[in-house]
């Protein structure tokens, strides 16, 4: 069932939606959360889709609103609402109200969606496009419990992920660290496998895209190695490699739909690890609303890697000052792991001596880190760590002369 509603206000809304429950014979308000996604125009149809494909998990009342532009200064001062209420099938599970605002009441959109708040129940606010920068702070957003964006849409993803570390609030979440769940659960449960120490690790995927980054952040901090970030064709994701002292683990997925898992010692295993819709991912979003504590030590230990380095430095700018970082970012957000990891560990103390940040001769900051961790860690680290470097240093030609 649909009603639409022309120049209306939140009060015709609501009574609406009472009429559209009591004509299909479900009187009752039988929702657990109230969505509210901004987008625009472009972006309203396919945005929708996904949250009624969510709501069949998550019964909600869907807002849309949609900011439209107006073209005269005439219509920019005239304040004008116009709605589409949905209920019964038209709206999936649930309900879905389509907002269009026009004029002065855009900037005011916070007290339209007020009153048609679901009563006692979280609300969740989702940006698919053109996210604000500090969630939190915008005026719909401070309504919420749970604000979601979606870094991958940004026109800078990667200096978008900094400006998101520094204005995290709790409550905050992106679907490019949502995308990236399925490779975090692989990689866990391949470690758990084995009793071995891991020295360094490759992430590997197309340009730009903020869930290599942040899958590399949260290596770097969680282990306390060097992690390097290397570009591909993609799509999305297509290879971890991890370097440790009984053997490299990699998990491969060139095609965007199956992987391999190859662990040193075992028999390769195809991993079903299929790049995943919105839909999905806004369900799973939308099954827990605490805050994200994983999500925010992952973004804010790469964020000052991201700034100093940039992209292009090492193909995604998480990877090269890891090494140097892991005395200081993995102290703060990883260093129960970072201190009990021997290989890079036994590094720690020489690496400010072998990588010297000025030095003009002194090679890339990878390559004084794998210096490093040669002289200082067993005869099992040093291969893995040598290949992440690029030069030989000054002192290695010398000593192979």
């Amino acid at each position: 069932m649909k009603i639409d509603l022309t120049d209306t206000t939140s009060s015709k809304i609501n009574k609406s939606l009472v009429l559209g429950r009591r004509a299909i014979g479900t009187p009752a308000v039988g929702m657990v959360l109230t969505l509210v996604i901004v987008t625009d125009e472009e972006n309203a149809y396919d945005a929708l889709k996904a949250a009624n494909e969510a709501s069949r998990e998550h019964p909600s009342r869907k807002l849309v609103v949609i900011k439209r532009v107006s073209r005269s200064p005439r219509d920019r001062a005239k304040a004008r609402l116009d709605a589409e209420v949905r209920v019964g099938a038209d709206a999936g599970t649930g309900e879905t109200v389509i907002l269009r605002l026009r004029g002065e009441v855009i900037d005011h959109a916070q007290s339209v969606v007020l009153p048609l708040l679901l009563p006692d129940a979280p609300v969740v606010v989702w940006w698919p496009v053109n996210a604000p920068i500090d969630p939190a702070a915008d005026p719909l957003g401070a309504l919420a419990q749970r604000r979601v964006t979606d870094t991958y849409n940004a026109e800078h993803p990667i200096r978008e992920l900094a400006d998101r570390a520094e204005a995290y609030t709790p409550g905050d979440t992106d679907l490019a660290w949502t995308r990236i769940t399925p490779w975090r659960s692989m990689l866990a449960a391949a470690l758990d496998q084995v009793a071995c120490e891991v020295v360094s690790a490759e992430v590997e995927g197309e340009e730009f895209n903020p869930s290599v980054e942040l899958l590399a952040m949260w290596l770097a901090g969680r282990l306390g190695i060097t992690v390097r970030r290397t570009a591909s064709i993609g799509p999305g994701l297509t290879a971890v490699r991890l370097e440790t002292d009984c053997g490299p683990i990699v998990l491969d997925r060139p095609d965007g739909s199956l992987a391999t898992l190859c662990v040193q010692g075992q028999p390769d295993r195809a991993v079903a690890l299929k790049r995943r819709e919105t839909a999905e991912l806004i369900a799973e979003e939308l099954r827990r609303l605490d805050p994200d504590d994983t999500y925010a030590a992952a973004l804010r230990y790469g964020v000052e890697r991201l700034v100093e380095g940039g992209p292009a430095s090492d193909a995604g700018g998480s990877g090269t000052d890891a090494g140097s970082g892991a005395d200081s970012g993995a102290g703060g957000s990883g260093g129960g792991d970072a201190g009990g990891r021997s290989a890079s560990g036994a590094a720690a103390p020489k690496a400010p001596d072998a990588d010297a940040p000025d030095a003009p001769d002194s090679g890339d900051a990878e390559t004084g880190a794998a210096s490093a961790a040669a002289d200082g860690a067993s005869g099992a680290g040093t291969a893995p760590a040598a290949k992440s470097g690029g030069k030989k240093s000054p002192a290695k030609k010398a000593a192979a002369k």
